[in-house]
């Protein structure tokens, strides 16, 4: 399994569509910021409209998605047109907002990712605040599969909308320079496949010394065009990421496994179990055992 692949699996994320949008005219819904553990995701099958989070605009048109990984509060609007009155109709797994005596011009699924604290926070955390990105062929194939399943809204819709919306996430965060709108550098997509694989090797393997030195000669590349080249195409730091995805692997064997706090901290490349609880509090906001004691109440 690749890298990307994995940290996504350790951030146990969970994806749902809030609402159905079939809209005419003009019109403008706010959005507040999200609850904790949640981010806001919007996708585009048919029409258009513009994303408004802060000083920060999008315009989506039919295959777009637009993801806000740190939940900030955002509008979806459209300018153009007859304002108009829309109802809401319920449905079995989310419900369809339609406008009232007009056909749809607009055709937007809202939703959301949930995501458990510890990996899934530190994933989003080292995306942009605002991702845009215009979805590739079978991506959009997967989009209009949801789409069916919208109209269907039956027994295993919502099983099958929650898997369709876990892999448009995937398939949002291995695009290429190209997909995205506005071309945002994403950690998670570098579009590069010589430093996919030097990052695969940290995930694969926490623990080890991975200085920067090591990193440039996996790479075949001088130390200076090695970070150069790593900090354009993820748009953070080397160290930064060594340290998260170190302190997401940490986070998931916390929870998942019974290893001591200091078996942790080694297996992710800690000689010191108080250098560990350091890093960890600083990433995470909590000490190891302390993150440790409250997902177990959770569970």
């Amino acid at each position: 399994m690749d890298g990307v692949s994995r940290l996504v699996r350790l951030a146990r994320l969970e994806g749902g569509v809030d609402v159905r949008c079939l809209l005419a005219g003009r019109f403008a819904l706010d959005h507040p910021a999200a609850a904790p553990g949640e981010v806001p995701f919007h996708l585009v099958l048919d029409g258009r409209c513009t994303v408004t989070s802060g000083a920060t605009s999008v315009e989506l048109g039919p295959g777009d998605m637009v993801l806000l990984p740190h939940g900030g509060a955002h509008t979806v609007s459209a300018a153009s047109g007859r304002r108009r009155r829309f109802e809401e109709e319920p449905g079995a797994v989310f419900p369809t907002r339609r406008t009232v005596g007009a056909e749809p011009e607009l055709d937007l699924f809202c939703g959301h990712y949930r995501f458990e604290p510890g990996a899934g926070a530190l994933l989003f955390r080292l995306l942009p605040p605002l991702v845009h990105v215009s979805l590739d062929a079978p991506a959009c194939t997967l989009a209009g599969v949801l789409r069916g399943e919208a109209g269907v809204d039956g027994p295993g819709t919502g099983a099958i909308v929650a898997a369709l919306c876990d892999a448009l996430l995937a398939m949002a965060l291995r695009s290429r320079p190209e997909q995205r709108l506005g071309e945002p550098a994403l950690w998670t997509a570098m579009g590069d496949d010589v430093l996919g694989r030097v990052i695969a090797g940290i995930v694969d393997d926490p623990g080890e010394a991975w200085t920067i030195d090591r990193l440039a000669a996996a790479a075949s590349m001088s130390r200076a065009t090695f970070v150069r080249r790593f900090t354009a195409r993820t748009g953070t730091t080397v160290a930064t990421l060594v340290t998260a995805i170190r302190m997401m692997v940490a986070a998931d064997l916390l929870t998942r496994s019974d290893h001591s706090v200091s078996r942790v901290a080694s297996d992710v490349g800690y000689r010191s179990e108080s250098a560990f609880g350091q890093a960890f509090h600083a990433a995470l906001g909590t000490s190891p055992g302390r993150f440790r004691r409250e997902a177990l109440r959770v569970v």
